[in-house]
């Protein structure tokens, strides 16, 4: 039988590239971005892989817009067996000069809405008696860095709401758990490293190796690929009992 995953944030990177992973397993794809031609990316790797999709341009701000996404996706699927929970915020800013409004936005992006996803898709996974939900965390839910108050405590927030879900889950087939990666190539990061070789008038090879991956072992940045095979594995039969865990993939970063 067809199982159809979920994945919040999936228009454009790491979510995109997850998504792709997942159209070649096989899995139906509910799409979810504040992209303008995020149906037409759905379509896209829907015709690419062979694989039923469907999209929603639900705000993860707005519980009710959550809620109305997961039942529209229910709908259309006839459930949902996975959850990816990837939307994600950032504001990087000294603690005493962090505007409020960027504090709730991240608050309510990167931790509450999984905790208003979960919620949603929990009953019609306790009633199947099988269900994986994905958080995509960060190296930031193991450790802290400077001027990341917000997305640090988001990140460690669900770490906690990781662990408790699958406590709650265990007896019904639902597992719970978190993929924490290091730096991954995107194009916030890309722009990260042109401003960092500008301010400190050095290459942009200078800036990866030095200051981005500063704490990184491995000086290497993490592959969306990667992260995508690990995700296809959490929510495959074999990771059963795997539950309550996050799982860095930081090359070395929290084994620091």
């Amino acid at each position: 039988m067809t199982k159809t995953v979920l994945i919040t944030g999936s228009t454009s990177g790491i979510g995109l590239g997850m998504a792709k992973s997942f159209a070649k397993a096989g899995y139906q794809i509910a799409f979810n971005g504040l992209e303008k031609n995020g149906l037409e990316i759905s379509q896209a790797v829907g015709a690419e892989f062979g694989v039923k999709t469907s999209f929603s341009p639900a705000n993860m701000l707005f519980p009710e817009q959550i809620r109305q996404m997961i039942a529209d996706a229910e709908q259309l699927f006839g459930g949902i067996d996975v959850l990816v929970n990837n939307a994600g915020i950032q504001f990087v800013s000294p603690i005493d000069e962090f505007p409020e409004d960027k504090w709730n936005a991240i608050i309510g992006i990167n931790m509450n809405s999984v905790f208003h996803t979960s919620k949603a898709v929990w009953k019609g996974m306790k009633a199947r008696k099988f269900g994986r939900i994905i958080n995509l965390t960060s190296a930031h839910a193991l450790r802290a860095s400077e001027f990341k108050s917000a997305y640090v405590t988001a990140k460690h927030g669900v770490t906690g709401l990781t662990k408790v879900l699958a406590l709650e889950g265990a007896e019904f087939g639902i597992t719970c758990n978190a993929i924490c990666p290091g730096y991954v190539k995107t194009p916030l990061v890309e722009g990260q490293i042109k401003d960092q070789a500008t301010a400190h008038n050095i290459p942009e090879a200078e800036v990866i190796q030095k200051v981005i991956l500063k704490k990184q072992a491995i000086k290497d940045f993490v592959k969306v690929e990667s992260i995508g095979a690990l995700a296809v594995f959490l929510a495959s039969d074999a990771a059963n009992l795997i539950t309550g865990t996050s799982i860095p993939i930081d090359g070395g970063w929290t084994a620091q």
